[in-house]
């Protein structure tokens, strides 16, 4: 009975060996050019956001989304509510390109689309259609059911509204979006599926299997819903049944909605993060009612605290007790503040020795309380010197500087 224990557990814990590595396994999803930025499981996971101001002020757009770009923001959405601003876009594209750069442009196009998503593909690197609203019909608060007739008119119709759209994009070589929403979802999936992820996923799946039928495959997903539990099981859903149907498209992942403040960057954090861990997801937005400019930092420390892209340094610091031997906050903030300018070091500053060491194994550099006024400099795990408490932030930068890792602040 022992040896079938022992073989029993050797043999899970090699079917399970990835739930014991730190690596993180992405869905292998197929590469789509966006612009210049290339997006799938071959590239890294891309940030975007979207300008808040009326694209028809030209100057003003031009000027958020440079704003965006230089802050690290690598695709940019504008709202493209009709012609008019459709064709704006194309004025604030050449905007960019004489007075900044390119930049990846998306448009965003929602009720009744075909026409506006028409011009603005002139003009942008990817269009976003929402299948819910894309061919939009008042809901009928009498109706009871859709009949198999109605059902395949409705299908028709949006055959024959979406197939010039998906022509013209494979024309071009631009890059379309699917981007479901929970909260917009046609009346006849409502009725068919309920208000469901299933009905998500299945709304997606009808505009992908049409494009699949004309052969156009720079296809995006996403799956946004204003609930993580909700997202959650949307884009757990649309990964699986894609890859059962053979569709290896990137996903969009982001919670919609998400709020403001400390409880907007969590709930974002809780389900963009969560998918990110299992391999899921190809590019990131968070979506905050803040400026967007706010948004980006939030995307890159997702990103960096799930081990997917290393832009900043890495803070490794304990909470601090009782055996701490200095004031452990505002040597954090010190070191921080002479140090954030870096890239790709891990530094941690440790309160005392009893867990510092061991807690700090990984980093490249540590800031160690040794005794009373008296700091331990490490390099790895190797103590490199010991120098006086109110020396230490300067001794830290001149170890940095002695391995050819420093570089001054701009």
């Amino acid at each position: 009975m022992t040896a079938i224990l022992n073989n029993n557990l050797a043999t899970d814990l090699a079917n399970s060996s990835k739930r014991y590595d730190t690596q993180i396994y992405r869905r292998t999803t197929r590469t789509v050019m966006v612009g210049d930025i290339s997006m799938g499981s071959d590239h890294p996971v891309r940030v975007q956001s979207m300008i808040n101001e009326d694209t028809l002020d030209i100057e003003g757009s031009t000027a958020a989304i440079r704003r965006l770009h230089e802050i690290g923001c690598e695709m940019v959405r504008l709202t493209v509510p009709s012609l008019a601003h459709a064709k704006a876009v194309g004025e604030i594209k050449k905007r960019l390109e004489s007075t900044y750069q390119p930049v990846p442009l998306i448009a965003d196009v929602h009720h009744n689309g075909m026409k506006i998503a028409l011009e603005v593909a002139n003009h942008v690197d990817k269009v976003r259609i929402n299948p819910g609203l894309f061919v939009f019909e008042k809901a009928d608060p009498n109706r009871t059911e859709f009949t198999a007739e109605e059902n395949k008119a409705i299908a028709d119709r949006i055959v024959e509204r979406f197939e010039p759209l998906v022509n013209k994009l494979k024309q071009q070589d631009k890059a379309l979006r699917i981007g479901v929403n929970h909260g917009s979802l046609a009346e006849r999936m409502l009725f068919t599926y309920g208000d469901t992820p299933l009905g998500m996923v299945e709304s997606a799946m009808e505009f992908i299997r049409i494009c699949d039928s004309l052969d156009f495959h720079n296809i995006v997903i996403s799956m946004k819903a204003s609930r993580a539990p909700v997202m959650l099981a949307a884009y757990r859903l649309m990964a699986d049944t894609m890859d059962k149907e053979g569709f290896n498209y990137p996903l969009h992942l982001g919670v919609t909605e998400a709020g403001d403040g400390d409880y907007g960057r969590i709930k974002s954090t809780v389900g963009i993060a969560t998918l990110l861990s299992e391999g899921i997801g190809d590019t990131i937005r968070v979506s905050l009612t803040e400026a967007p400019e706010k948004e980006i930092p939030v995307c890159y420390s997702i990103l960096q605290a799930v081990g997917l892209r290393k832009t900043m340094v890495e803070y490794i610091s304990c909470p601090s007790c009782g055996r701490t031997l200095f004031n452990l906050e505002e040597v954090v903030k010190k070191v921080r503040n002479a140090t954030s300018h870096l890239t790709g070091l891990d530094i941690a500053v440790m309160g005392c020795i009893v867990n510092g060491p061991g807690e700090m194994a990984d980093a490249d550099y540590g800031y160690v309380g040794k005794g009373p006024g008296v700091i331990a400099l490490y390099r790895g795990r190797d103590e490199i010197r010991k120098v006086p408490e109110d020396e230490g932030v300067d001794a830290l930068i001149d170890l940095i500087k002695e391995d050819g890792k420093w570089v001054d602040r701009n």
